[in-house]
């Protein structure tokens, strides 16, 4: 089936949106593995302050990371109920703790626009773009970038 002809928007992505301090980021979900609350960890001794731990989920041992200190807006609250955005970069696990779980939303990539410099206190080299809906304005998160940059500061 040709699917220039069949009516499908090869354009059109779902991102899985989330509150990262009081910015609304957002990801494309096939790159989510599941979404969860935050279990038990084990600390992990001389680890960076935004490591929150290790755990050990179904047999796969899953790094824990703070986006929200990460990025440079904070802790996360974790009276407020966060949640763990299990990802895979590289053959590796990683949690990203948010504050908050929000929207899916179906988004049109050729819309998508340059990221600002900085985007609610978060530098801009963090997202690959932003995009904007009628009320929202969604920072599109480079997960491998903020990953990155984890493995040059180890």
């Amino acid at each position: 089936m040709d699917r220039e002809n069949d009516g499908i928007n090869k354009n059109l992505v779902e991102l899985s949106t989330f509150l990262v301090g009081n910015a609304l980021c957002g990801m494309d979900i096939l790159k989510i593995q599941e979404i969860n609350k935050l279990i038990d960890m084990t600390t992990v001794p001389q680890a960076p302050s935004y490591v929150l731990g290790i755990l050990n989920l179904r047999g796969q041992i899953i790094t824990s990371i703070d986006l929200s200190k990460k990025l440079g807006l904070g802790e996360t609250n974790m009276s407020e109920d966060p949640r763990n955005i299990i990802v895979n970069s590289k053959g590796e696990h990683i949690g990203l703790l948010v504050k908050k779980i929000s929207d899916v939303v179906q988004a049109d990539t050729s819309k998508f626009e340059p990221p600002p410099s900085n985007m609610g206190g978060i530098q801009g080299e963090f997202f690959t773009g932003v995009y904007k809906t009628k009320d929202k304005l969604i920072g599109i998160l480079d997960v491998d970038k903020v990953l990155k940059l984890e493995e040059t500061q180890k």
